[in-house]
């Protein structure tokens, strides 16, 4: 008749307990270094920071974990056993490649705080990390900041090849491959020079409208490009771009120029609109809200810099951030 296995037994014979279970924790082996190095268990406490009788029990609970007697304690004060001695001298690697661990470790997340790279694409870059990068210096004098912006598509591209460790973008989702969290909400509008036609008219333009006419557009792949080929999809689609620019300040270049009208974020656009430069065209029946995100590669959540900046985006209750 065959032996039947213990089912905690392997093919080479029982399988140990992991190695936390039958190991004393760090802070046992400091207190017994202690022990050994002052000669007295309530000296050894009182170093540690802790109670006579707190460390009387850890101990005696390292004792019965390792099944030998560690300490002899007297009226005249605390000595080591024989044993005690030998666990002692193994004690003292144990937390000398602990201190060493824990250098390194200081080390990296030094490293890791000494720069941070954002990418943004160009409304967040232009009208609200500086403030974010301001308020971020106060509370990391140290940490060198760099920025590179894009559209969403870019700003996307460069967090998943590891080219910046936090990102920034408009939009309706969160991009693929990546992880985020909504920061706060832009809105689209319309906007022309003063003297265009739509400017002049008592009943704003429909929809459809809207969307047969050729505007100037920024390039395919930006968040504003996006939102705006969603609200106009039921509507026909976007026409033809009179012009198609990289960048909000060359479309809002051209659109002041009498060039044509344009579709920009409400935070890019205050100042001209203010100014008189250029006339907001309320389209009441499209939907032209959308998200701001902060984004990173999907997994952890941002650590460091990254999540001190993360944090500095969110307004707090008592001191709230308005955006358009």
């Amino acid at each position: 008749m065959s032996e039947r296995k213990s089912p905690t037994a392997g093919d080479d014979g029982p399988v140990p307990s992991p190695l936390a279970h039958r190991v004393p924790d760090l802070g046992a082996l400091e207190l017994l270094l202690a022990v050994a190095r002052l000669g007295s268990l309530g000296r050894a406490a009182r170093e540690l920071g802790i109670t006579q009788p707190a460390a009387s029990s850890r101990i005696r609970a390292m004792e019965r974990r390792l099944g030998v007697a560690l300490v002899d304690r007297s009226p005249r004060g605390s000595r080591l056993t024989a044993p005690g001695a030998l666990v002692t001298d193994w004690a003292r690697r144990v937390v000398e490649a602990a201190e060493a661990f824990d250098a390194g470790v200081h080390a990296l997340r030094d490293r890791r705080d000494s720069r941070l790279r954002v990418a943004a694409s160009m409304t967040i870059a232009e009208y609200l990390l500086p403030g974010w990068l301001i308020a971020l210096r106060a509370l990391r004098p140290d940490t060198a900041v760099s920025l590179l912006a894009g559209n969403t598509a870019a700003v996307a591209g460069r967090l998943l090849d590891g080219e910046a460790d936090i990102g920034f973008v408009e939009g309706l989702d969160t991009p693929s491959g990546l992880d985020g969290a909504v920061i706060g909400h832009d809105r689209l509008t319309v906007v022309t020079a003063p003297g265009h036609p739509w400017a002049r008219r008592r009943t704003p333009p429909a929809a459809a409208e809207l969307a047969a006419t050729p505007l100037i557009l920024r390039e395919r792949g930006s968040g504003t490009r996006q939102v705006l080929d969603a609200a106009l999809a039921a509507h026909g689609g976007l026409a033809a771009p009179l012009l198609e620019l990289a960048s909000t300040t060359a479309v809002k270049a051209a659109v002041v120029s009498g060039a044509g009208p344009a579709v920009l974020s409400r935070l890019a656009v205050r100042e001209e609109v203010a100014a008189r430069r250029l006339v907001e065209i309320a389209v009441p029946d499209i939907p032209l809200r959308r998200d701001l995100r902060a984004v990173w590669p999907s997994g952890p959540h941002p650590t460091g810099p990254a999540r001190d900046l993360l944090g500095l985006t969110r307004p707090s209750p008592s001191e709230p951030i308005r955006r358009a």
